[in-house]
């Protein structure tokens, strides 16, 4: 399954470290959505997006990337990493999703270091995340997503 992940991972490159782990399971292109400003994802099996969660959501430039770029019928994923609360995790480009007529096989969400606005004052929050269980939990995450790609394809 040829996988294109679209992202954002800044602060403490927690989403990155997340998609890096899936990434050893795969063929997965890593698309930095501040990097590239155009990009053909027609010619990928299923497309992931990516992000921390700022402001309980997913990060704009992702929601806008996956707006703008995400072919319709194309199955797709999601992966975030969160401090303190999930937030509504990864609601707004799964609409995106669902206005494309796009499946959406999962998502995947972990604990990520968080030392963003006051939460700096008291040394962050979910200090020492992701961890090596939350990286392994990501490679079984992106292992059963090939699964039910395959079942897919297979109907």
């Amino acid at each position: 399954m040829k996988t294109a992940v679209c992202y954002y991972s800044h602060h403490h490159g927690n989403t990155l470290k997340v998609l890096q782990a899936m990434a050893q399971e795969g063929e997965m292109d890593l698309i930095d959505v501040t990097v590239r400003q155009t990009v053909q994802l027609d010619g990928y099996d299923c497309v992931g997006f990516a992000s921390g969660i700022y402001g309980f959501a997913f990060q704009k430039a992702v929601t806008a990337f996956a707006r703008h770029y995400l072919p319709q019928g194309k199955p797709v994923f999601f992966v975030y990493t969160y401090g303190g609360a999930k937030g509504t995790g990864a609601k707004e480009p799964a609409v995106i999703a669902r206005e494309k007529n796009c499946p959406v096989l999962g998502e995947f969400s972990c604990k990520g270091y968080d030392t963003f606005g006051p939460f700096k004052l008291i040394g962050g929050l979910s200090k020492g995340h992701p961890n090596a269980h939350d990286l392994e939990q990501a490679r079984r995450f992106y292992r059963d997503l090939q699964k039910a790609w395959e079942r897919m394809e297979e109907e």
